[in-house]
């Protein structure tokens, strides 16, 4: 049975990140559950007929939007059915639109991000002209420090899904380690979106989601 408290805190909490992630450029909206934010990507936020992007995430997963991102009304550069995932990769840094999740969001408007080869944060740094993040509440944080607590924090679970042979895959601890199969080598922070006006969009739901 869902909790009707923890609803209320998720509600009240998402959007007052959201109007601080206003008044630093974003386009903003909040979305309840996985079907409000779908419906608002697909019928506000991304027109048709525009090439697409994306970075790996638990989030849009959850969204299920690769079935309407294949439908041909997108030209999809699609990651997880291409015969070159690098080159792919490295295409989507030229796509009109880049649809990705988030590592931790802070309540006081800034957005951090880890990578392993960096291809999802050079993308949200620069190349695509729009940028749509899809987060779940649980994403949000107090501070920076917060936000980088927890992505070291969510590191084993993802190499553990990614099937990469690190100490924190084993223990479930991230150890800072040194290996070529090291996942957390990008670092990205986001603090400002005002530099060019109407890049960033923010969509939080009111779920716990991902990672």
């Amino acid at each position: 049975m869902e909790n009707q408290y923890r609803k209320w805190f998720g509600e009240k909490r998402g959007k007052e990140a959201l109007r601080v992630f206003g008044e630093k450029g974003w386009k903003t909206y909040y979305a309840e559950t996985l079907g409000v934010a779908r419906d608002t990507l697909f019928n506000v936020c991304l027109p048709k007929n525009v090439s697409v992007g994306l970075g790996g995430s638990e989030t849009l997963n959850a969204m299920d939007i690769l079935p309407a991102l294949r439908d041909g009304s997108y030209r999809l550069f699609d990651r997880y059915n291409c015969a070159d995932h690098f080159e792919m990769c490295r295409d989507s840094l030229m796509a009109d639109y880049f649809i990705t999740g988030a590592n931790a969001l802070t309540m006081n408007g800034e957005m951090v991000n880890i990578d392993c080869s960096g291809s999802r944060v050079a993308a949200m740094a620069y190349g695509p002209r729009h940028i749509l993040v899809i987060a779940g509440v649980n994403k949000l944080v107090n501070t920076l420090e917060e936000a980088m607590v927890r992505v070291h924090r969510i590191a084993p679970m993802n190499c553990k899904r990614n099937g990469h042979q690190t100490p924190c895959a084993e223990t479930g601890l991230c150890t800072d380690c040194n290996i070529p199969a090291r996942m957390c080598n990008q670092l990205l922070i986001t603090y400002n979106a005002k530099k060019f006006s109407g890049k960033y969009t923010l969509i939080i739901i009111n779920e716990e989601l991902g990672y």
